[in-house]
Order: C-alpha cells, then structure tokens, then sequence
C-alpha cells in the first residue's frame, strides 16, 4: 500500500517536472525566436528536446500501471493550464483582452 502511494506521489510529480520543462522551454523558445538569425532551426530542435525528453518520462511511467500514468498525464495538462495562467498568453492577446 504504502509503496503504490510513493509511486503515485512520483508519478505526479514527474508529471508536474515534464509540464514544467516542456511548457516552459516552449515558452522560451517563443521569447527567443524574433531574435534568432535561424528561427526555424531553434523551433524544430526546441520541440524535438522538449518532445523526446517527455516522451521518455512518460515511457517510464507506463511501466506503473494505468493509474500512474494518467496522473502523470493529468499533472502535466493542469501543469499548462498553470503555466498559461501565471505567464499568460503573450502581450499581442493581453492587448485585445484588456482593450
């Protein structure tokens, strides 16, 4: 008992690290990429890192069971849902959104 609930505990918070990372490096990305001299380059090589990086927390998260890996699946989504709420949308939205 005691040990599924560690793992759900880490489960979750493994999800909660691989929104963090993804969302936030995503986040980063679109900050840098006016000023990039190859935008284009730092786009696909920033969504293939994020990609490969979340794909392989969530494939060691499978391994646990159904439950496990929709919590982490449910703490990575409400991780976003955090994220663009505390970061927002970005000033061009915040503009059409306040005026």
């Amino acid at each position: 008992m005691i040990q599924e609930t560690v793992t759900l505990i880490l489960s979750t918070s493994l999800g909660i690290a691989l929104g963090i990372f993804y969302f936030g490096g995503l986040w980063i990305t679109t900050r840098r990429l006016p000023g990039s001299s190859q935008p284009a380059l730092l786009a696909l090589s920033s969504f293939l890192v994020r990609s490969l990086i979340c794909l392989l927390g969530f494939y060691l998260v499978v391994g646990n069971g159904l439950t496990s890996s929709l919590l982490c699946l449910a703490a990575f989504i409400l991780t976003k849902m955090v994220m663009v709420r505390h970061l927002g949308y970005g000033s061009h939205a915040e503009g059409e959104m306040n005026g």
